[in-house]
């Protein structure tokens, strides 16, 4: 089970000048359990950073979070770890095997776990082509890879994970429209069970949405599908 609830939520930064910058004011939001909500806007408009405000990797300057009732200050970060997963827009890979890569999200996965994940991100077929399948070696930062299937490996990893959350950071901003519309297939066929956040500056993406915002200048209101 997996539900956000988002109120009045502001993270300010202060530049080299001194000025406060306002990168989130005051957003609201009720993400319920299985539900896929998208946030769009431009690059800049504090999207990103509002998920790493839910995953906690900055302090948010005021407004609360809260994950099935509990505030995220009293989750410790072993257990929100093990329940939130995010795949950003550069998914880092290791200068490891996939194999070792995707076995980030569950070092005990077996390898019929790890062709699980991949068929649920649509990168079955993708490693099984590749010269020593699962033992092939990735490359520094993923090199050997496209940036299209980085991210599928990338989403993958979160499938395998088993988080029943997943904040997806701009999941196709680097890659082309193919790429594209399998993620997005791929996300609409495994949703169940999860709930999903993407935040994303394409329009396309609102296809899997249950629910779309519109994020600008750090303020977020909810949009027509």
């Amino acid at each position: 089970m997996a539900k956000i609830e988002i109120k009045n939520v502001s993270k300010d930064f202060e530049n080299n000048n001194g000025t406060i910058l306002h990168a989130v004011k005051n957003v609201s939001l009720t993400v319920n359990d299985g539900e896929v909500v998208v946030i769009i806007g431009p690059s800049g408009s504090g999207k990103s950073t509002l998920l790493k405000l839910l995953l906690r990797f900055w302090e948010r300057s005021g407004g609360q979070i809260r994950y099935n009732g509990t505030e995220i200050d009293e989750i410790n970060t072993e257990s929100l770890y093990r329940n939130v997963t995010m795949v950003s827009q550069s998914t880092y890979l290791f200068d490891a095997t996939i194999a070792e890569n995707l076995r980030i999200a569950k070092p005990d996965a077996t390898d019929d776990e790890l062709m699980a994940a991949l068929r649920m991100a649509s990168a079955e077929e993708l490693v099984q082509a590749l010269p020593q399948g699962l033992n092939t070696p990735a490359g520094l930062l993923g090199g050997r890879l496209s940036m299209g299937e980085r991210q599928r490996i990338g989403l993958a990893r979160a499938f395998l994970s088993g988080c029943p959350l997943i904040l997806l950071d701009e999941p196709t901003s680097n890659v082309d429209s193919i790429n594209e519309g399998v993620i997005l297939r791929a996300l609409l066929k495994h949703r169940q069970g999860r709930t999903i956040i993407l935040v994303s500056h394409r329009a396309s993406t609102m296809a899997v949405a249950d629910r779309v915002y519109k994020m600008e200048n750090g303020q977020m209101e909810e949009q027509a599908i």
